[in-house]
């Protein structure tokens, strides 16, 4: 066993001798070298559609490990909100639903992207190590060819002078030997390499459409989640800013069924959750005739008939009765009397909305004297 072992061993340092050897001959120009333009056009390609594949791979291998790091770092982040939002707000059970259905949306989005992208990137990459063993022991065995084909030629050269017909009929069985395990294996990457080389198109066809779509998926419906969580809080947000006219509105009912009037003072209408310092202007007004609002910083000179003076909205305010009037920040509003004086409420003005016919009341301290 070890003898045979001791044999291999010698035959391999042999064939690599003779290897490097026919290698160097070649690259020193003193022995020709088969040529084959046409797999050298083949082995270009394939470099490069390897080069390409591989960076898409290591790229796209980065991009999920980032998309697994932000869907750890979004779930914190709903939790945290989750925690923060108190039981008893506005839309607490539609806010856990949402922030429920974000994580399900991140865990299915990282999922797909890893089955249904990555593993098929991973499988046609995986192509590509076998082929270029596939090429390299083609090379060796077209220097195998070459080398018997010199060392034949050598032979035919001097068998006249040695008469040696033995050597001559071995070279020549050598050679044959060697050109068809070398013409086997060119054969069929000339088949091979371009077939591998045409399926690219189909394959980033596939894999991109997918990436695409999986991701205008996840973010069309991520919008959603996120539209749905604004709207919560932007309810919440009305609810606390209306606070008050809420209050208004149901003591207005309570009286309207009621023979006992209720001695405390209806609140006039909190601050905008972003307004730390509401102009105090709008508490000291001048009644007019009993019933007109008139701000004291207010101007009133040249102004139609029935306008007291005119505002402009620093906050947009969306109505929630009838009877208010809805407006965006930079609005102008023309402040005018209230129908009934006795409408009047602390801290709410009656006005028109220039350039329509838009009345109502709306909370004075969203606007601002001009």
């Amino acid at each position: 066993m070890a003898e045979n072992k001791g044999i291999m061993l010698a035959k391999s340092v042999q064939k690599h001798a003779g290897r490097a050897k026919e290698k160097l001959l070649q690259n020193l120009g003193k022995v020709d070298r088969t040529a084959d333009e046409i797999f050298d056009d083949h082995l270009n390609n394939f470099n490069r559609q390897q080069t390409h594949a591989n960076k898409l791979q290591k790229e796209f291998n980065n991009y999920i490990r980032c998309i697994r790091a932000v869907q750890t770092a979004s779930k914190s982040l709903m939790d945290a909100i989750s925690e923060i939002y108190e039981p008893h707000w506005s839309g607490f059970d539609a806010l856990q639903a949402q922030t429920g259905a974000s994580e399900s949306l991140w865990q299915d989005f990282a999922h797909k992207l890893g089955d249904q992208v990555l593993i098929p990137l991973n499988t046609y990459t995986g192509q590509f190590p076998e082929m270029k063993k596939k090429i390299e022991k083609r090379n060796r065995k077209l220097i195998d060819y070459d080398g018997q084909r010199h060392s034949f030629q050598n032979l035919q050269a001097n068998a006249n002078k040695r008469k040696d017909d033995v050597k001559l009929t071995k070279g020549r069985e050598q050679l044959e030997e060697a050109r068809r395990t070398y013409e086997i294996l060119n054969t069929e990457l000339h088949d091979e390499l371009p077939a591998l080389y045409d399926s690219r198109i189909l394959f980033l066809v596939t894999n991109l459409q997918t990436l695409f779509a999986t991701e205008q998926l996840f973010h069309n419906e991520t919008s959603k989640i996120y539209s749905e969580l604004e709207a919560i809080v932007d309810k919440l947000a009305t609810e606390s800013q209306r606070g008050s006219n809420t209050l208004r509105k149901q003591a207005s009912k309570f009286m309207d069924t009621n023979p006992i009037k209720s001695s405390s003072p209806v609140q006039s209408p909190v601050k905008p959750l972003n307004n730390a310092n509401v102009n105090s202007n709008y508490q000291n007004q001048i009644t007019t005739n009993g019933s007109s609002n008139i701000n004291s910083h207010a101007t009133t000179a040249d102004l139609p008939p029935g306008v007291l003076y005119r505002v402009k909205a620093t906050y947009g305010y969306v109505k929630e009765d009838v009877d208010e009037l809805s407006f965006e920040i930079g609005d102008m509003i023309r402040v005018i009397e209230y129908d009934d004086p006795e409408d009047q409420e602390e801290g709410w003005l009656m006005g028109q909305k220039e350039g329509t016919n838009e009345k109502g009341l709306f909370p004075a301290n969203f606007t601002r004297p001009i």
